[in-house]
């Protein structure tokens, strides 16, 4: 069966920096474009950034500048570095392949940025 494991996140102050990792237990990410995603307390889960299997990104309009999506396919894996962390970037971050599957979910990794 897939598992997504999801690494990375911490308490950091805003204005500091984290770099996520979310890798495969299988080879399944090296050919399907893959998103991370971010919920917060009491808010709907949201697209933070993808990319294609080609590496063509996009990203949410309050992280461009900040965050970077990439992927090392060799690896199996997608990587999300955020600069800038900013308070409301709080929330438990995950990724997925797109079109989402609900089986692909993993435990997320949680990011905390303190004003």
């Amino acid at each position: 069966q897939v598992q997504l494991v999801e690494s990375g996140g911490g308490l950091v102050q805003a204005g500091g920096s984290l770099r996520l990792s979310c890798a495969a237990s299988g080879n399944i990410l090296s050919m399907k474009a893959v998103g991370w995603y971010r919920q917060a307390p009491g808010k709907q889960r949201e697209l933070v950034a993808t990319i294609t299997r080609f590496g063509t990104t996009n990203y949410l309009d309050s992280v461009k500048g900040r965050f970077t999506i990439s992927r090392d396919n060799a690896k199996n894996t997608v990587y999300l570095q955020m600069n800038s962390l900013k308070p409301e970037d709080t929330a438990v971050y995950d990724c997925n392949v797109i079109p989402t599957r609900d089986d692909y979910w993993g435990q997320g990794t949680q990011v905390t940025v303190s004003s």
